[in-house]
């Protein structure tokens, strides 16, 4: 198919932008999630959990960087893996792509709503999820600048919020609280943890869904994602520390919103500071949310775009140049998940969809190494082939993970995989060669 300017996205955005769609799209997951891989691990198990997922976090952006800065395309993973591996290959990549994301935003939205439900006990959690996403699926339709100017706003009181949640709680910080209870140090507590380590970074990669739309992206991609990736690991690390020990950590390892209650438990619930921390607590949840709706709906778009998915789903607004049908159509999915889903479970969905992304990922660079050895990098993944095989390796000992403690999650994953690979083959789509501008862009 070929881009026309009914399917083309507007180049508008800039580094600065781009740090604040890898840091939004993520920064959810230093609010909530990770606290519930304590069960399992506890803060111990769990730390050293954490320091396995951020090497392999490290090692993959880094390797991931090269392939979204040597093929811009709004397809991210999707596009990579049908470049290096026909189009089975981008089928699974998108599939899992679409997981990650679509199931990402229904569990920011049930941490939305358990936010407001601390603030105000009678407003009900599933109701104003729901809120949530018929306002952002709005204000993404709204256009893409007006959108990352937004997430940079959102994003820098975000990130703000939590440098002043440490400073409040690191004087009640005791060692004690934090390895009391210490969990044996066991390889089935800190495996079963993964997911929950995982859900402190999951979704930068998001930033690849808007390469279509950046400025100079072989420069700037590179920037955005670095510069993100460096702000996560030090919020990511200082939030689990300092809230692990202002009290007994197993009163915070099942909520969905453990840092309000850290907050509270060292002012006092009825302080007023407990309550305008909570307040200004839902800025990092809301960047997340409009973030990952952003990367979501630009992954609908580039699959439809590519026929995947319905050709419709790959219209732009003519006033806004935004995808409005890709972006309508994950707030349904979105919408479905929150009625039928509980956030454990969403969030489990979410990370094996991101891991068999970041898989196939590593694996389209190896092959795209070999294939295309003159395809024009401006940026290269650096200790090559070691950084994309430590991130392979860990990917790949994570998913295995997750298939062993959650089975009927991983079995409902793969079937629907089976379905849409033979939903595509009777369809004939793996028989269409595709000409995409990822397809036919120079090589050098």
């Amino acid at each position: 198919m070929t881009v026309t300017p009914a399917t083309q996205l507007k180049k508008v955005l800039k580094p600065i932008h781009l740090w604040a769609i890898a840091v939004s799209l993520v920064i959810s997951g230093e609010y909530f999630g990770w606290n519930l891989g304590w069960a399992s691990a506890g803060t111990t198990g769990f730390l050293l959990a954490s320091v396995i997922v951020t090497i392999m976090y490290v090692t993959f952006i880094f390797s991931y960087t090269e392939l979204t800065a040597a093929i811009p395309h709004a397809g991210g993973a999707f596009a990579y893996a049908y470049r290096a591996m026909g189009p089975f290959g981008g089928l699974f990549a998108g599939y899992a792509t679409l997981i990650d994301f679509l199931f990402a935003t229904p569990a920011i939205a049930f941490a939305l709503g358990a936010y407001l439900h601390f603030l105000e006990p009678g407003v009900p959690v599933l109701y104003s999820a729901i809120f949530f996403n018929v306002v952002f699926i709005v204000i993404n339709i709204l256009g893409v600048k007006e959108s990352a100017t937004f997430s940079l706003i959102i994003t820098l009181l975000a990130v703000a919020e939590l440098l002043i949640f440490m400073g409040i709680v690191s004087p009640h910080f005791k060692a004690d609280n934090f390895f009391s209870h210490s969990m044996p140090l066991s390889f089935p507590g800190i495996f079963a943890s993964l997911p929950y380590a995982v859900w402190f970074y999951l979704a930068i990669e998001g930033v690849a869904m808007v390469a279509e739309e950046v400025k100079d992206p072989k420069r700037n991609i590179p920037k955005g994602y670095i510069s993100g990736l460096t702000t996560l690991i030090l919020l990511a690390f200082g939030v689990m520390i300092f809230t692990g020990g202002v009290t007994d950590w197993r009163k915070l390892s099942k909520l969905d919103y453990p840092l309000p209650e850290a907050i509270s438990i060292v002012l006092g619930k009825a302080s007023s500071l407990t309550k305008i921390f909570a307040s200004i607590g839902l800025f990092g949840l809301i960047a997340s949310f409009h973030g990952t709706i952003l990367a979501s709906s630009r992954q609908v778009f580039a699959m439809a775009r590519s026929g995947y998915l319905p050709r419709a789903l790959s219209t732009v607004n003519r006033k806004f140049k935004t995808p409005h049908w890709a972006i309508i159509a994950g707030g349904i999915v979105s919408a479905v998940a929150l009625y039928t889903g509980t956030t454990d479970k969403i969030v489990i969905m979410s990370v094996m969809g991101a891991i068999s992304m970041y898989m196939m990922s590593m694996l389209s660079l190896f092959i795209l190494r070999k294939k295309e050895p003159a395809l024009e990098r401006p940026f290269t993944a650096p200790f090559y082939p070691a950084f994309p095989f430590i991130a392979l390796l860990i990917s790949a000992i994570t998913l295995i993970t997750m298939i062993y403690f959650y089975p009927w999650l991983s079995l409902i994953f793969f079937s629907g995989l089976m379905m849409a690979i033979i939903v595509f083959t009777l369809m004939g789509k793996h028989k269409i060669k595709l000409v995409e501008e990822f397809m036919v862009s120079p090589i050098t």
